[in-house]
């Protein structure tokens, strides 16, 4: 906008004077005079008589003749003894630049520093890329602090942990007390929350003045002294309630080490009392409370930093903010951390607002390059030469020192105030905040620089007071650069640890200097989005730590009292040694009931014989072809095992859908849908004329009467094709040949996904007696001793025993570990009262568990502020490769919220927290139920040998197994625990039950040429 546009009465063509007269009468009074025109004649009032003034204005006009002199506004002599007079005039074309001076005459046109001052003054002036270096710095050393190496040498933040884990979510509800220990004041604080929807607080508050010797005094008075406000605070109020949580705003380093538990490292401040360093405030003040405030129960509930305090206190865009910023007296910062990133605490979830104290980074050098000798000159006088680099160089207590010491120096040059010196220069703390605001100020600045410079005897002239003026400005303003660099390094950090590509977040901030001043306020926002452009960001100024003391207080309460009633909820679901044992055992009795001739018909681990009697010992040749059924997927495999030397074995393969109509049809429609894939392999890769010997994985519970006959005891896994139980899979596979007019298979083997994964890990390993799968379902297979087996007669020393061990617990025996969640999704199922152990255990059933738990948290107001989101209601919500990505090492609360988003969900970052608690509490217990049962079938192994120590080797597939983070984990350490005799290797098998079928063909193939024809 245009000048002319700004004001109506501008006058293109005309001359523009501006006036300020500072004068002093003959009464001795101080009057100030500010006035414009636009060209027509002004006089002064002839009544005031004016014994000294200062006089200064600025004109402006068109097009000032070249060479032209400075307008001068003549003073009628009778009423100007002295003065000091400046002018400047400016044409049209740079009009903009001047509109602020016009419109404020009290402010000198800068007069541009000599060179030799300019010269002193650069390293004030810091480049993007200064900036840009300061922030990877800063960002370096936070993330040298969260790592705990800040021992290993300089360089890192302190980054303290404060255990405060919950931000504000509007549903905490009762009375919380704050008390704020200040500078030179006592704050105490009652707030009352309902707890109702958008509730409004109410707040009671009042302040104390402390007493100067307790500064210096005895640290036990000082406490009382805080126990006493707070009584006579509660007086005065003449409540009813009696009972309160109370939280202590401590604004002093102090080691955490709980939420109300942490010790006093240093006194800063002006404070220093002794007996307090290195003791617990919490009691401290807790013990004061018990003696001075007799008739209320306080309990101390937290302690904290001011920084957490002002964080807590402020709401951006209806959410909390995240980071806490103190611009003052000293500088620091703090924002909520992913607790997983802390050192010492990897193995928690949730987050934690992290006390950086950011003052003390440069204390390794490297603020070194952009510290001007004048920093280097207040540093000196300073008593922590050396600390505090970055607080020294933002804070205004430091921003006022080094002023005063470039105004000092430059005085001393002969640079300012003609060379004159003022005593009051040298002394420290002479320039107040309030003088540089007033000096930079656009209303006054002018007449407040000439005042304070007056007081401390100089006599300035114009020159001078716009030099300090700029001054001011540049020390001002670089002050608000680097605070700017580090609130973007910790930006920065917050969002690559989220792996995010764009940010918004909110900083609440307090403190004088942010507040002081708007050019303050605007040139760290500006200068944030220069140095992050990918990230919106939200300042909201603070009014004080208080209430955010006591909002810390509500949140943790609430978050107790969440923590408890999720606990309660979820204990059925966690296990103890004994009930795991427990499972072992009965584990084991089905086994032998299962082996049994006489039991096998009750048992509920079926204990099939496979007809599997020989492992692969390496001698195996040839061409095979496989089939894998076991899910939606089917896979038509061309298996060559070669020797090692030849290249081993190698497989061709493609995949197959198997549709949720035909899996659900008849047998005529599945089994032609199969041959019809086989057929387009052998199209596809030449093989039509070929007849191989196949292995067919049939992943589902059959009774085998042969190596190359079974019967279909039941469906599983989703399938209900009618016409298949009760008859064999490989002869309903050749009837569909015959119907499709294709001769080309030779069917040797039916195996079982579990045996195939089992022969898969022994062609590796042969010590590989047991095949074990854990994924869309579970089942387990071993290596059996024949004279244990009596449904079957056989001369072989061993056989392959297919468990069939996901029916385990359908007789009731495993009640006593159903959960209401466990029942609900049994009842829900396609086989309801089937395949319990299955339903403990297998990713199919597993995220339904999840989902009715998630339905009765919210239905509890737990989570999602009890609104349930539409999507929770719908089935099979989380499949395995969820439950994975949410419980994934190193996965945060907001990459967990991340992906329930793409979900559908609104979720905030708690309620994120507590579903992946849910995740671990179901999966945990799945993989314990996991290992237990194959507890069992590992020492039974070592028993059936009479072995005092078992070496054997597990081969394992499925998705749940392999892609889940801990699951696997979690197996062998149960395992462990419960079968200690037994040394167990677990081989993850790669294309087990398609390369296990081609082995089994293979095996099979291999013995029966070696027989006598």
């Amino acid at each position: 906008m245009s000048d002319s546009d700004q004001d109506p009465d501008y006058e293109e063509d005309s001359p523009k004077l501006s006036f300020l007269i500072h004068t002093k009468s003959s009464s001795g009074q101080d009057a100030t005079f500010s006035f414009e025109t636009s060209g027509q004649d002004q006089t002064l009032d002839p009544e005031c008589e004016i014994t000294s003034s200062f006089l200064s204005f600025s004109m402006s006009r068109s097009s000032p003749t070249s060479g032209e002199s400075p307008t001068s506004r003549e003073v009628p002599e009778s009423c100007v003894m002295t003065s000091f007079l400046a002018v400047s005039m400016a044409d049209s074309a740079t009009k903009d630049s001047f509109a602020g001076q016009r419109l404020a005459p009290h402010r000198l046109t800068n007069v541009p520093f000599p060179a030799q001052v300019q010269k002193q003054l650069q390293g004030f002036y810091l480049s993007k890329k200064q900036l840009l270096r300061m922030k990877d710095s800063l960002q370096a050393a936070l993330e040298k602090g969260l790592k705990k190496q800040a021992q290993d040498g300089p360089g890192g933040l302190p980054m303290l942990p404060t255990y405060v884990c919950a931000l504000p979510d509007g549903t905490e509800r009762g009375y919380f007390l704050a008390l704020v220990l200040g500078k030179t004041h006592v704050e105490t604080l009652l707030l009352h929350l309902s707890g109702e929807e958008k509730q409004k607080a109410q707040i009671k508050k009042q302040t104390f003045a402390i007493p100067a010797e307790l500064l210096h005094g005895n640290g036990f008075q000082l406490f009382e002294f805080l126990a006493k406000c707070l009584a006579k605070f509660l007086d005065d109020l003449g409540i009813s309630e009696k009972s309160f949580r109370l939280g202590f705003c401590f604004p002093f380093q102090c080691e955490h080490i709980s939420l109300n538990q942490c010790k006093l490292v240093q006194w800063t401040k002006e404070f220093y009392c002794s007996g307090v360093v290195g003791e617990n405030v919490a009691q401290l003040l807790q013990t004061a409370l018990k003696e001075h405030c007799k008739n209320y129960n306080i309990e101390v509930f937290a302690v904290l930093n001011d920084t957490v305090g002002v964080m807590m206190s402020c709401i951006c865009e209806e959410q909390p903010c995240e980071i806490g910023l103190i611009i003052d007296d000293g500088t620091n910062c703090c924002y909520m951390e992913q607790i997983e990133n802390i050192a010492g605490m990897e193995n928690q979830a949730g987050r934690m607002c992290l006390n950086t104290e950011w003052g003390s980074f440069g204390q390794g050098g490297e603020l070194d390059n952009i510290l001007t000798e004048f920093d280097q000159l207040m540093d000196k006088e300073c008593t922590n030469q050396g600390m505090c680099r970055f607080e020294k160089l933002i804070s205004n207590i430091y921003v006022c020192e080094i002023v005063r010491i470039i105004l000092a120096t430059l005085s001393e040059k002969g640079d300012l105030f003609s060379g004159v010196l003022a005593p009051s220069l040298l002394t420290k703390g002479v320039l107040k905040l309030q003088d540089i605001l007033d000096i930079i100020d656009e209303k006054v600045g002018l007449v407040k620089t000439k005042n304070f410079l007056t007081r401390q005897g100089l006599v300035p002239n114009n020159q001078d007071c716009s030099f300090v003026q700029q001054i001011c400005q540049i020390v001002f303003l670089r002050s608000a650069h680097l605070c700017a660099a580090g609130v973007a390094a910790i930006i920065t950090h917050i969002r690559t640890s989220q792996k995010r590509a764009h940010l918004n977040i909110g900083v609440a901030v307090s403190g004088a200097m942010y507040r002081g001043q708007t050019q303050y306020r605007e040139t760290v926002q500006q200068t944030l989005k220069t140095l992050i452009p990918e990230c919106t960001v939200t300042f909201v100024t603070s009014e004080g730590s208080a209430v955010g003391t006591s909002l810390v207080v509500a949140a943790a309460v609430r978050l107790g009292k969440l923590r408890e009633q999720l606990s309660a909820i979820l204990a059925p679901l966690q296990l103890s040694t004994g009930d795991l044992e427990k499972i072992r055992k009965q584990m084991r009795w089905e086994m032998e009931r299962g082996l049994s001739k006489e039991t096998n018909n009750v048992a509920t681990v079926r204990m099939l014989p496979t007809f599997v009697c020989q492992l692969p010992d390496g001698s195996e040749r040839g061409d095979y072809l496989a089939l894998d059924l076991g899910g939606t997927n089917f896979r038509v495999l061309m298996v060559q095992v070669k020797s090692p030397q030849e290249g081993g074995i190698n497989i061709i393969s493609e995949i197959y859908i198997i549709p949720t109509e035909v899996a659900q049809s008849t047998d005529v429609e599945l089994f032609d849908h199969i041959v019809r894939c086989v057929m387009d392999f052998q199209t596809k890769h030449g093989m039509k004329d070929r007849t191989l010997p196949l292995g067919f994985t049939f992943s589902f519970p059959c009774s085998q009467l042969g190596l190359d006959k079974g019967i279909l005891l039941r469906w599983t896994k989703g399938f209900s094709a009618v016409g298949c139980v009760g008859r064999d899979p490989v002869e309903l596979l050749r009837e569909a040949v015959k119907r499709q007019e294709h001769f080309g298979l030779n069917v040797v083997a039916i195996v079982n996904d579990t045996v195939g994964t089992m022969m898969s890990c022994a062609y590796e390993d042969p010590k590989c007696e047991i095949g074990l799968i854990v994924g869309t379902g579970t089942n387990a297979c071993y290596m059996e001793e024949m004279k244990n087996v009596s449904t079957v007669e056989s001369g072989e020393k061993r056989m392959c025993i297919n468990m069939e061990w996901g029916a385990f617990g359908d007789d009731g025996s495993l009640d006593y570990i159903m959960t209401a969640y466990d029942k609900k999704m049994d009842a829900a199922s396609i086989n309801p009262g089937q395949q319990r152990y299955e339903k403990l255990i297998s990713g199919m059933y597993l995220g339904e568990i999840v989902r009715y738990i998630l339905l009765d948290l919210t239905a509890r107001k737990i989570i999602f502020q009890g609104q349930s989101p539409s999507v929770l209601k719908t089935k099979d919500l989380f499949p395995t490769k969820l439950l994975s990505d949410i419980e994934k090492g190193g996965q945060g609360v907001q990459e967990v919220c991340t992906v329930l988003e793409e979900k559908g969900f609104v979720i905030t970052t708690e309620d994120a927290h507590l579903v992946k608690n849910v995740c671990q509490i179901v999966s945990t217990r799945a993989a314990k139920v996991c290992g237990a049962g194959l507890a069992a079938v590992v020492d039974k192994i070592r028993e059936n040998r009479q072995l005092e120590k078992l070496e054997v080797t597990v081969g394992v597939d499925g998705t749940l197994y392999k892609m889940h983070p801990h699951f696997a984990r979690q197996v062998q350490e149960t395992v462990a625990l419960l079968a200690p005799k037994c040394q167990v290797k677990f081989l993850l098998s790669e294309d087990g039950s398609g390369k296990g079928a081609a082995l089994i063909a293979a095996v099979a193939h291999h013995k029966s040429q070696q027989k006598p024809t």
